[in-house]
């Protein structure tokens, strides 16, 4: 089963943190709304992704977590951050 989990990109991210179940595969899907370039790229290391965002598209990015924990995600720049929570 998977889960989905929509995104949206404006002024940050709106849920700026959601909680998601461990060794489940989830697909977060990004809309931006706002045309800052410093929000075109979503990343995150520690979930193993970076994806660029064109403007008033949705994009999913899969991830299936297999540890417990908070795992933080953020703009290209570094200046909006959201975090994914996994139980």
């Amino acid at each position: 089963m998977e889960n989905t989990v929509e995104i949206n990109v404006n002024n940050g991210y709106e849920p700026q943190e959601i909680t998601v179940p461990k060794d489940q595969v989830t697909k977060l899907v990004f809309n931006r709304a706002n045309p800052s370039a410093c929000l075109a790229t979503v990343q995150s290391d520690e979930l193993g992704f970076k994806q660029d965002l064109p403007l008033d598209q949705d994009v999913a990015v899969t991830i299936n977590p297999k540890q417990v924990g908070e795992y933080d995600y953020s703009c290209g720049m570094g200046m909006f951050h959201g975090k994914v929570v996994v139980k």
